[in-house]
């Protein structure tokens, strides 16, 4: 069975202070209030990578040190990513919590590790998505003390025998998938230009890209599957007006759920952004019935399947190489009810839409 050593976990901060170091972006609620559960429902991408350091133990040590600069000089012109999930009593005083995204220098979490098996190996391995979590591990965000916690999380993991993966995981509530997508996609730009540049520092003493001694403690097997119940996505991409975005959600909770051919969920969440930052949390039942005859996008939306290719994180380019894979998934360990994101997919009415359903049948 195939192991990860993590070596280390530091955290990544902006090498700038931002302008908008202290502004909050509201999550207005609409239902049921924002449980544990839910902060931990997460989009997650990872991509692999083949290289020439097989080996080269001080050129892997270099890269390691490569990816911390450049993801601290990208979150720099991106203080949300820095940022941290952030509640409050609602007016102040007891009663419910309201939730906001808080920007600020916090930072990242960063782990460095490695796999004792080949990029290709794992790769070809038939169960690989049961196994990628490992890839992008995830610690759960409190929900007594959620600013404590990172909601973005990166990992380098090295394989054996040369090439390494970037794994990478934030919460939906602080960043819908396809913002993030382009948050990667802007550091690895970042990163290149940094290394034409030559911008790093060598050798420098307080960077510990190296420094868990005991790998009994920090030494994981793979896992043989995600959770007890499976999440599937479909991803839709609609053209059309906002109004109407409770029904455009069923429509495409209706639509997955059909296509995958899975029993419909009665209750959803919708996440969608405000158009200016925040994010609006709508809890919604679809009919009730339980049926997986397909609902009609309400007038004016236009449907088409999608994928998260579209979005163009194939191209994201390390040390001039392309991924060879990439994968991407929503996950939200436990649910029993669907989770519709809506994210704007440029600057007309198209909207890139992702509807997850529970697997059970």
């Amino acid at each position: 069975m195939a192991h990860i050593h993590v070596e280390s976990m530091q955290t990544a901060v902006p090498t700038r202070v931002a302008l908008e170091r202290g502004r909050t972006l509201p999550i207005a609620v609409t239902g049921l209030p924002i449980a544990a559960a839910e902060l931990q429902h997460r989009f997650r991408a990872v991509l692999y990578y083949r290289d020439r350091l097989e080996g080269e133990a001080m050129a892997q040590l270099e890269q390691a040190a490569w990816v911390q600069d450049s993801l601290s000089e990208a979150l720099a012109d991106h203080p949300k990513m820095a940022g941290r999930l952030w509640r409050r009593h609602a007016g102040g005083g007891e009663g419910p919590w309201d939730w906001d995204v808080k920007l600020c220098d916090a930072g990242v979490r960063l782990l460095m590790a490695s796999m004792d098996t080949t990029l290709t190996a794992f790769l070809e391995m038939e169960d690989r998505e049961s196994k990628e979590p490992a890839l992008a591990l995830w610690t759960d965000v409190e929900a007594k003390d959620p600013e404590k916690c990172s909601p973005f999380v990166m990992q380098l993991t090295r394989f054996q025998g040369g090439g390494y993966a970037i794994g990478a995981c934030c919460s939906l509530l602080h960043t819908d998938p396809l913002s993030f997508i382009n948050f990667l996609k802007s550091w690895a730009r970042t990163h290149a230009q940094l290394r034409a540049q030559n911008k790093l520092v060598p050798n420098q003493m307080i960077k510990y890209t190296r420094y868990f001694r005991n790998p009994g403690t920090t030494t994981r097997s793979l896992l043989q599957t995600i959770n007890c119940l499976g999440q599937t996505t479909e991803m839709i991409r609609d053209i059309g007006d906002a109004p109407g975005r409770r029904a455009l959600a069923e429509a495409c909770v209706a639509q997955a759920s059909e296509k995958l051919g899975v029993e419909k969920p009665t209750r959803f969440t919708v996440l969608a952004g405000d158009g200016l930052g925040g994010l609006n949390v709508l809890r919604s039942c679809a009919g009730c019935d339980g049926e997986t005859t397909t609902t009609p996008p309400p007038p004016g939306h236009l449907l088409r399947d999608a994928c998260w290719q579209e979005a163009g994180l194939e191209e994201a380019m390390l040390d001039g190489y392309k991924p060879v894979h990439v994968s991407c998934s929503i996950v939200s360990p436990g649910a029993e009810e669907g989770i519709v994101v809506v994210m704007q997919a440029g600057a007309g009415a198209e909207l890139l839409i992702s509807a997850t359903v529970p697997s059970r049948k």
